[in-house]
């Protein structure tokens, strides 16, 4: 497609229209000078907003268009990809809503991958009603793992906080057998590029947790940091990636000694999630670290229980928008000084 102006296309998913997803999505482009920073496209339909607009009370203004070729610079754009309408019921679990939820998503990824948006900003979605015949994931991240190139790190980020994952949305008992050299190894490969390509940080010092109360205690309350992480971190420090650990997690965050470093790794969901939100909670964003496409989203979910109440800060909202709209310039940025770096060095001479 033709780009009409030189504003990076955010493509935003509607999610769970039941929860609060379109209220920050509506929230956030109320205050008109979004539109100078990006021409946002939301993949729904302009009649179901229209009626959520009305609802809530809230004064964004919305362009319905019929295909991405329509897209209007200084609009809230809203791309039909349904005529039927929907019955809203705020604050209730629902399987056809669901429906509507992944098809916006999917639809958006499309848009993506084909480059007909710049970023994906995606809005929190209900992970039990979205299973389907053709949809078997438990939520965005795996799904875009399978669609974008690339291996996909969830990695929470607030200002200088970043914390990444090993393992995610996995049960509790199952996470010390997903626990390899190789795992290990691709992670904190993955992260170290994303700090250098997408957050312009040269030389990034990575800190990896223990995965056992006080990282195993020289293997009396368990073998893996001993006989895993350790191993696995020495060979990577010996290559030039500045990594660290393991380390204590217990008090780890609670020291400040997360300050001393780029990024965090975490073994498993809620150690790293926990202190993550306790910090930075309504303020975080999930970034989808790894792939070619970049996808951003808020650092809660549905919020049920105060869906249609106009309740809902969309401060994560426009965070996810903000940090999206910055890795977007990053890319650019890396990817010309890394593709003719002499060229570079002359123009800075």
């Amino acid at each position: 497609m033709t780009r009409k102006d030189d504003n990076a296309i955010v493509g935003i998913s509607i999610g769970d229209l039941n929860g609060i997803g379109a209220e920050v999505i509506l929230k956030t482009f109320e205050d008109s000078r979004m539109l100078e920073l990006c021409t946002p496209v939301i993949f729904g339909n302009v009649k179901v907003l229209s009626f959520i607009k009305k609802a809530l009370n809230i004064n964004s203004n919305l362009h319905g268009i019929e295909s991405l070729d329509q897209i209007v610079p200084g609009k809230l754009n809203v791309l039909n990809i349904w005529r039927e309408g929907v019955n809203i019921e705020f604050g209730k679990n629902d399987e056809a809503v669901g429906k509507y939820a992944i098809l916006s998503f999917t639809t958006a990824v499309a848009a993506l991958k084909d480059k007909h948006i710049d970023v994906l900003v995606t809005a929190p979605i209900n992970k039990y009603n979205i299973q389907s015949e053709e949809f078997k994931f438990p939520g965005h991240t795996d799904y875009l793992d399978q669609e974008l190139e690339g291996d996909a790190l969830m990695l929470m980020v607030q200002d200088n906080l970043r914390v990444g994952l090993l393992t995610d949305h996995i049960p509790v008992n199952e996470v010390a057998s997903h626990l390899t050299e190789e795992l290990i190894r691709k992670k904190i490969l993955t992260i170290n590029k994303t700090l250098t390509q997408d957050f312009c940080i040269n030389r990034p010092k990575i800190a990896v947790l223990g995965f056992n109360p006080h990282s195993g205690d020289n293997g009396v309350i368990g073998r893996e940091d001993d006989e895993i992480i350790k191993p696995a971190l020495g060979r990577l420090f010996e290559e030039g990636v500045l990594v660290f650990g393991p380390f204590s997690a217990d008090s780890f965050f609670g020291s400040g000694q997360y300050e001393k470093y780029d990024a965090v790794i975490a073994g498993y969901h809620d150690q790293g999630l926990i202190p993550f939100k306790t910090l930075a909670f309504g303020k975080g964003v999930n970034y989808t670290a790894g792939l070619s496409g970049i996808r951003t989203s808020p650092d809660h979910g549905t919020a049920y229980e105060i869906a249609g109440k106009g309740e809902a800060d969309n401060t994560s909202f426009q965070e996810a928008l903000y940090l999206a709209l910055d890795i977007f310039h990053n890319r650019q940025q890396y990817s010309e000084i890394s593709s003719n770096p002499l060229k570079i060095k002359e123009k800075q001479l």
